[in-house]
């Protein structure tokens, strides 16, 4: 899950800082997610998926598939 949104940052071309803003967090505490420092919440990991269009699943490490599931 780290490595995936490291990646998924880096290939936003975004900055840990645009990243902490966006989750209203500090910088640090987003590094620490990155550099498997500390667990990353779940409300994070959706905030994410949705910020970059994924789904948690891709995040988690559950598939390999980028798109977001079709929701019902």
């Amino acid at each position: 899950m780290y490595t995936r949104i490291k990646d998924l940052r880096e290939d936003s071309d975004r900055t840990q800082r645009e990243i902490s803003e966006y989750l209203f967090c500090d910088q640090s505490l987003y590094s620490k997610y990155e550099r498997r420092l500390r667990e990353v919440p779940v409300n994070v990991v959706i905030k994410l998926a949705k910020l970059y269009g994924t789904s948690t699943d891709y995040i988690l490490g559950l598939t390999n598939e980028k798109r977001p599931y079709k929701r019902r």
